[in-house]
């Protein structure tokens, strides 16, 4: 877990930066990841929010807070509402306990940072 003050903000836009010389050393990988996330990210039979919502809940189960961060980020951007979040963290609690809650606080923190953007 990273700092409990971490800001979402900086943490992406390091993250991002950091991936610039993964993208120049395996450019063919990282297109073909990039191409499967726009593919699976896709409105479809559930729709773009909903599968950020699903994609955020499974960074809160692998404790993963850049995860929590781009997703978070892309909800505010898709005009999720904080009840969708709410509930959406709830069901990672459920199934992933007590080190899912406190990685669900941190992306409710995650979630209003952004919303003040």
């Amino acid at each position: 877990m990273t700092d409990v003050n971490t800001d979402f903000r900086k943490l992406t836009q390091g993250i991002s930066a950091e991936l610039v010389s993964l993208r120049a050393s395996t450019p063919d990988t990282m297109k073909a990841f990039n191409d499967l996330g726009r593919a699976a990210m896709a409105d479809g039979a559930l729709s773009r929010k909903t599968k950020e919502l699903i994609a955020l809940a499974l960074g809160v189960a692998a404790r993963c807070d850049p995860c929590i961060g781009f997703h978070a980020q892309a909800l505010v951007k898709l005009g999720a509402t904080r009840q969708e979040l709410d509930e959406t963290l709830a069901v990672a609690t459920y199934m992933g306990g007590g080190p899912s809650l406190m990685y669900a606080a941190r992306a409710v923190s995650a979630f209003d940072e952004f919303s003040r953007l």
